[in-house]
């Protein structure tokens, strides 16, 4: 008898989200890198991207890059 969470049997649905995640920071890492100017400092973004989980590349893509 088993008892408390099973990790395994959430396996096949957590590896695709954190693939996802994975490759929107990535490509927003680079979008950041190559972009002239941005609403804000790049440093920032960066860190907002990387420590915000799957929220951080969302804001940026939305309210970060200026067009």
């Amino acid at each position: 008898m088993q008892s408390g969470f099973d990790f395994m049997k959430f396996l096949p649905l957590i590896i695709p989200l954190i693939l996802v995640q994975l490759a929107l920071m990535a490509y927003c890492l680079i979008d950041l890198a190559h972009r002239e100017q941005t609403k804000g400092p790049k440093w920032v973004w960066a860190l907002i991207i990387i420590f915000g989980e799957l929220i951080g590349p969302v804001a940026y893509l939305l309210a970060g890059r200026e067009d």
